[in-house]
């Protein structure tokens, strides 16, 4: 978030200014009604901050699936990141996959199912799944972040409770096949930054601590290494890299996006698009800004220019105009 002329960053509140006024909080007032400049001065009238850009960084339901975004649509505000259409899509596992295919990215083969579907008959989904894949299996919540309700499946006794988990966090379950039956898929990482034209980083691995990179791989438990850039034969890495605009472009996404991917370990080492994050962590340690750093682009200069392309697609947004003349 941008705030007059001082912009605010996560950190330590008792060790960082910036993190502190965020910790205390600033009164403003975001209007759901468009206004003809990006500044809403009518804050001052009600105590509060005026905003120039809201950097939404916002994990999970509300804050990256389009809701939020929305509301900075009706103000009339510049925010960094994707709009409504491609914030929902990057967070709907089942629309992004769809997005994919349309786009000629390999995907692995996964099957969708309804929350409703699990609760009417859960033999009969339990079935479908099996009729469809096999094991090992991935389920997750079709809308949700951070690993969270995703379960391993090794077998029919474990699919069962891995469903049961994932159907408390959404209405649609998506079960995705395993790349490799035994040995553990390589996990990659790209950063795309940019609006119209985007750009794509050097490719990261990460060597997961746990069986996978599940929530506790990544935000409790030790042992989990990134490797940036990755160890990849150059056309591989090209590849990816490609890859990884092209999905971005595919789910119509804008500023940022780390799209992640899985490489068989062995055999003929097909890639696969994995998913889109389009608000991925932006702490100094996190993927999105190192992958960017071993890019050349710096921290501060990434958020600058994440500030840019805000204004930019705002700027571009106040061409349209919305009833006839």
């Amino acid at each position: 978030m941008v705030a007059g002329s001082r912009r605010l960053r996560v950190g330590d509140p008792e060790a960082t200014p910036g993190a502190k006024l965020l910790h205390e909080g600033i009164p403003t007032l975001l209007a759901p009604e468009p206004r003809s400049s990006t500044t809403l001065n009518q804050n001052r009238d009600h105590g509060g901050q005026p905003l120039d850009v809201v950097f939404p960084v916002l994990h999970g339901t509300f804050g990256e699936d389009g809701t939020i975004q929305g509301l900075f649509e009706l103000a009339g505000i510049a925010y960094v990141g994707s709009g409504v259409l491609g914030s929902a899509a990057g967070m709907d596992k089942d629309v992004m996959k769809r997005l994919f295919v349309e786009a000629g990215l390999p995907i692995v083969k996964h099957v969708t199912l309804l929350r409703a579907d699990w609760e009417r008959n859960s033999r009969k989904a339990v079935a479908t799944v099996e009729r469809a894949l096999r094991y090992p299996v991935f389920v997750k919540p079709a809308n949700l972040g951070s690993s969270v309700g995703i379960s391993k499946a090794h077998d029919r006794k474990e699919l069962g409770p891995a469903l049961a988990l994932a159907a408390k966090y959404d209405r649609k379950l998506v079960v995705e096949q395993g790349v490799c039956k035994k040995a553990r898929a390589r996990e990659f990482e790209v950063a795309v930054l940019g609006n119209d034209d985007p750009k794509s980083s050097v490719v990261g691995e990460i060597v997961p601590g746990k069986e996978f990179y599940d929530y506790e791989a990544k935000y409790l438990a030790e042992g989990s290494v990134p490797v940036i850039p990755a160890k990849l034969s150059r056309a591989d890495s090209r590849k990816i890299r490609d890859m990884a605009v092209t999905a971005f472009r595919a789910c119509d996404l804008a500023g940022l996006a780390r799209v992640d991917f899985l490489m068989e370990p062995e055999g003929k080492n097909r890639i696969f698009v994995n998913e889109v994050n389009t608000m991925p962590g932006f702490t100094q340690i996190s993927m999105y800004p190192k992958l960017w750093q071993a890019s050349g682009l710096g921290y501060t200069e990434l958020i600058s220019r994440l500030i840019e392309l805000a204004l930019e697609r705002q700027a571009e947004k106040n061409k349209t105009i919305y009833s006839r003349e």
